[in-house]
């Protein structure tokens, strides 16, 4: 199980908000995951975030919690597949076709028909609580997923404080100022990932991968009028990620973590969790720094 993060949706928590352990696990153990249930396309509940723990993972004040989520997979194209074959046997019958309404009646009632024996896909959704810095970060690469953690939680919890983390320096105008100076600050480095945007609506946008980002070409597109939209960068030669405008984290990886580490399954059960507690020390500790870092650089959190 691992429990490197590799993309980071932020929140800004309530300061006031505070949760004790034994409530939030209470509250989450109360909704794990089940599975679909033969009416349901879906099913959300919590998971283990650990091996061999409750619903919620917990190391000095960070928090550390698993959202599961299965979906049945019904394919469109199956359901009107199937349709068209119902359709032509009933016209068939009745001599003549199925009217519009017809139609999407019988779309619906062969969708009930194989929902039982649809394939279900289960995923895991990784979410830290950090109530110190308070902030609350999801592994994930859409907003959207991110959201869904957040609103799960918010029905389980009653009240759940968090939104969208909101720099005084808006972070496009921010990646935008660094390229064209060609450098960020002591902490940070360019790293070799970029994409401009123009400044119009459906503009054409420019993708540089592993490329120099210190160029002519580059400086004078943005004199141009185009806007950083994303930004590889290195933090203190310990982690590589690409910030986003929207200020999400994306693609991070640890310089210093082989991913090969953890796969040997003949280690004992106490080796494994006391490797995880040590990862889990490492990751948390490494990326409040990452994040007080980029905060100082774009002025603090709005307020």
């Amino acid at each position: 199980m691992s429990i490197w993060f590799k993309n980071l949706q932020l929140f800004a928590l309530h300061p006031a908000w505070d949760i004790s352990v034994g409530v939030l696990e209470a509250a989450l153990a109360a909704h794990p995951l089940l599975p679909c249930n033969a009416a349901s396309m879906q099913s959300q509940g919590w998971l283990p975030p650990a091996p061999d723990s409750g619903c919620v993972y917990s190391q000095a004040k960070n928090l550390l919690v698993t959202l599961g989520v299965q979906q049945k997979l019904l394919p469109a194209a199956v359901i009107n597949q199937a349709a068209k074959q119902k359709a032509l046997e009933i016209e068939q019958q009745q001599g003549f076709a199925l009217g519009r309404k017809q139609m999407r009646d019988l779309k619906e009632r062969i969708a009930d028909e194989l929902r039982p024996r649809a394939f279900v896909r289960e995923k895991s959704i990784k979410a830290w609580l950090d109530p110190m810095q308070h902030r609350f970060i999801v592994d994930s690469p859409t907003p959207k997923i991110a959201e869904d953690v957040a609103s799960v939680l918010r029905a389980d919890l009653g009240e759940f404080p968090a939104t969208p983390l909101n720099t005084q320096t808006a972070v496009g105008a921010a990646m935008t100022k660094w390229l064209l100076a060609g450098r960020v600050s002591a902490e940070f480095a360019l790293d070799q990932d970029c994409e401009l945007i123009g400044g119009e609506q459906g503009a054409a946008s420019i993708r540089y991968v592993r490329h120099e980002l210190d160029g002519a070409e580059i400086r004078s597109l943005i004199k141009g009028g185009k806007t950083v939209s994303k930004l590889g960068l290195i933090w203190r030669e310990r982690l590589s990620f690409v910030l986003t405008d929207q200020f999400a984290i994306k693609r991070l990886r640890f310089q210093a973590v082989d991913d090969d580490a953890g796969t040997d399954r003949s280690r004992s059960r106490e080796a494994k969790a006391d490797e995880f507690d040590a990862s889990l020390t490492l990751m948390t500790g490494e990326l409040s720094q990452l994040l007080n870092d980029l905060l100082a650089q774009l002025g603090g959190l709005q307020t």
